[in-house]
């Protein structure tokens, strides 16, 4: 492993979450706020895991993810834009939200459901990156890494399991931060994953060898028996 590689991998991805803390406790004018500690937990548990993942299993998808991306579509680039800026805007909401108290308070058990569900939900992504040689952030066919057709894992049951974990996390993080005002910015950005995952489906059912039939055999993108 290239250790200057991995160093810019790990820069990124703890920039992000310092974004990410600075985006909540900014807006709400105090850092003891426990749920905004809860979500941040999950998401450095997951990239904790995720560079294990990484190094251990997968060390090609380092370079794969810090780029360039020769063959990246134009529209993945616009939606992957969007949802980052939603994101931002549904933490400073939520931090907002905590300071002048606009959703009031959300019931104790509801949060701690949310709390679960987002762990889940960033676990699903974690287990479909351990299975998955090719999981590249970016939509693209990788031909000079031999990309294949993925059926192990939860690649068995659906065919887009990351984008089901991803949306679980979208659910959660909002109620467990008890903001409705970013649940629905939250939901905005559900729209744009589910939109993604048809664009990504329908790309690589045109250009990936072998997927056609894979998705003959696994017919549902997120969630067996409804899509």
């Amino acid at each position: 492993m290239n250790k200057k590689l991995f160093a810019r991998y790990a820069i990124r991805e703890i920039m992000g979450l310092l974004i990410m803390a600075a985006a909540l406790f900014i807006p709400a004018g105090r850092l003891d706020w426990p749920q905004a500690w809860a979500v941040l937990g999950i998401m450095l548990a997951w990239v904790a895991a995720t560079a294990v993942v990484l190094l251990r299993i997968h060390p090609a998808l380092i370079a794969e993810r810090l780029g360039p991306h020769q063959g990246s579509k134009g529209w993945d680039g616009a939606i992957m834009s969007a949802v980052g800026l939603l994101q931002l805007m549904r933490y400073v909401l939520a931090g907002l939200d905590r300071r002048f108290a606009w959703s009031g308070i959300f019931p104790t058990g509801l949060q701690l459901g949310a709390f679960l569900l987002g762990a889940a939900g960033y676990a699903l992504v974690l287990w479909a990156t351990a299975s998955n040689a090719f999981f590249s952030q970016i939509v693209r066919l990788q031909p000079e890494r031999n990309q294949s057709v993925v059926t192990d894992g939860p690649y068995r049951w659906a065919r887009h399991p990351a984008y089901t974990g991803a949306i679980l996390f979208e659910l959660a993080a909002p109620l467990l931060l008890g903001s409705w005002p970013a649940f629905f910015v939250s939901l905005f950005n559900i729209f744009l994953l589910i939109l993604r995952t048809y664009l990504e489906d329908h790309t690589l059912q045109s250009e990936l060898a072998g997927y056609a039939d894979y998705a003959a055999r696994v017919r549902y993108r997120l969630l067996p028996g409804v899509w």
